[in-house]
């Protein structure tokens, strides 16, 4: 399996997403976001940093990048994409996911090894978790509260499109503890913590964050599997 790995202008952890993807298993794929072809891959993930534009609002003008035109049509066609941190705005921004990122509410950066509750396994990304499985992953951010107004927060409430919350202390006020949401189809997942640093014992607090990018392999592997049995009985 394929995995895309997007690099924008200031992006940080591109390198991180793609060392994380192979671990898992896969073959990382770099993309550029000025070159709009996906190169076949068959997940992509959009990783966190500071993209250009975000004097205005990150990711507004990330967004716009020529990949992000395909990437929304794929999207919506059902290509799994993952966006951490800065690839979370960037998500938001291109109206994949509801909500926006804002300033933390104590207006700090925050950078901290931080547990979350995962909420929702009925993703592509999440699908190797178990509800209420307690997670520890590092979060790094100076805009990652999660706002929406009141009715989009109940029906991603209702519909279970909350996929994580965190506990033990929420450091940056998103609403309701909100970490990560994911699209109706299931195959669009946002997530502010960064599941890319925590995959190695060397490197990380756990190995926690690999359940992300083993899970999206056992989704394309089960569409594959799925297609196969199809097609044998026609």
């Amino acid at each position: 399996m394929r995995i895309g790995v997007v690099t924008f202008p200031g992006s940080l952890d591109d390198g991180d997403a793609a060392r994380a993807a192979r671990i898992a298993g896969a073959e990382a794929v770099r993309l550029w976001h000025g070159d709009p072809d996906l190169h076949g891959v068959d997940a992509v993930v959009l990783p966190g940093g500071f993209s250009y534009g975000d004097y205005l609002r990150c990711g507004a003008i990330a967004r716009f990048a020529p990949v992000m035109e395909t990437i929304v049509d794929a999207a919506r066609g059902g290509l799994p994409v993952l966006g951490i941190c800065n690839g979370f705005q960037v998500l938001c921004e291109a109206h994949l996911l509801p909500g926006a990122l804002t300033r933390n509410q104590h207006l700090h950066f925050r950078n901290r090894d931080q547990w979350l509750k995962v909420e929702s396994t009925n993703t592509a990304w999440t699908n190797g978790f178990t509800p209420g499985q307690e997670i520890l992953i590092p979060v790094k951010n100076g805009e990652g509260c999660f706002v929406a107004d009141p009715a989009t927060l109940d029906r991603l409430e209702g519909e279970g499109r909350v996929i994580a919350r965190y506990i033990n202390g929420n450091p940056n006020g998103s609403q309701r503890d909100i970490a990560g949401i994911t699209n109706e189809a299931g195959n669009v997942v946002g997530i502010m913590p960064h599941p890319e640093h925590a995959v190695e014992a060397l490197t990380g607090p756990s190995l926690d964050g690999l359940g992300f990018f083993t899970s999206v392999l056992r989704a394309l592997a089960g569409a594959s599997a799925g297609g196969s049995q199809a097609g044998g009985q026609q």
